[in-house]
């Protein structure tokens, strides 16, 4: 995933590692949304699915803003605060959904005989 720089004035996309850790402090409040659904949807794809989001702790303004993105993707199983030792309530932990394996076309039915 790239995105860019903020800040630079120079337009330089910045590769983002899928790492599943992703701090969100460098990037300007305004982009906040949309690098957290391109984020996950990257992460998905390449079969990353536990993330930690750093979004700091202040006064909420982030994190509500993250959780708001995270509950309209559907690739979003659950999230919740990171445990008090990985950012407690200034990262939020996500789990996206496994997907099962992609089988025959068409849904299975019972034939009668």
């Amino acid at each position: 995933m790239s995105r860019e720089r903020e800040g630079g004035g120079d337009g330089e996309a910045v590769q983002i590692p899928l790492t599943g850790e992703l701090d969100l402090h460098p990037f300007s409040p305004r982009d906040i949304p949309s690098v957290v659904e391109e984020y996950v949807r990257a992460c998905a794809e390449k079969g990353v699915r536990h993330l930690r989001l750093a979004h700091g702790r202040g006064r909420g303004v982030q994190r509500a803003v993250v959780r708001r993105v995270l509950a309209s993707l559907p690739e979003v199983d659950s999230f919740a605060d990171a445990p008090a030792g990985a950012g407690g309530w200034g990262a939020t932990i996500v789990e996206l959904h496994v997907e099962p394996p992609a089988g025959p076309a068409g849904p299975k039915t019972a034939r009668s005989r």
